[in-house]
């Protein structure tokens, strides 16, 4: 089995995949209400419109996992981005690569930081570490198939980091 090595998660190593959602990501920042808060604007890119699609909301509480893991499957969203915010300070590690057939990348996300997977970007399910995690999550609703899985060639394996 590969050991797949685990990379901070950093705007220009995931660049290629999507979005770090993260306040120092914005493209902008001013203050808002009356000066009372700083709006860091336009992180990420919310890709939601084809076919009949929308943007959705949604609450994901997920279960830590263990560490060693096997990485034997990724899954991408032809229709839409998909976006991943902790409502906490957890750790988690996004698994992404540009198809099944290539070497997959692990990177952790620290407590603060959320990703944005670009349409079509290949990805395992989310990977909570140290504790069950709740995250926002904004994607994609409508009609048409939106989550396309595929095994991959041999498993990868993340180790302790």
């Amino acid at each position: 089995m590969t050991i797949l090595p685990i990379e901070p998660l950093t705007r220009a190593a995931f660049a290629p995949f999507g979005d770090v959602i993260e306040a120092a990501a914005a493209r902008g920042d001013y203050p808002i209400n009356d000066g009372t808060a700083q709006r860091h604007h336009d992180i990420a890119r919310i890709d939601c419109n084809a076919g009949d699609g929308h943007g959705l909301i949604s609450i994901v509480h997920a279960q830590p996992r263990e560490l060693p893991f096997a990485i034997v499957m990724l899954e991408r969203h032809p229709l839409g981005s998909q976006a991943f915010v902790p409502l906490s300070p957890a750790r988690y590690i996004v698994v992404v690569a540009e198809s099944p057939e290539a070497a997959p990348r692990a990177f952790l996300a620290s407590g603060g930081q959320g990703i944005n997977y670009h349409r079509g970007t290949w990805h395992h399910p989310l990977l909570a570490l140290d504790a069950a995690a709740d995250f926002l999550v904004i994607d994609r609703g409508g009609d048409g198939g939106n989550c396309d899985e595929a095994t991959l060639p041999h498993p990868y394996r993340l180790l302790r980091e």
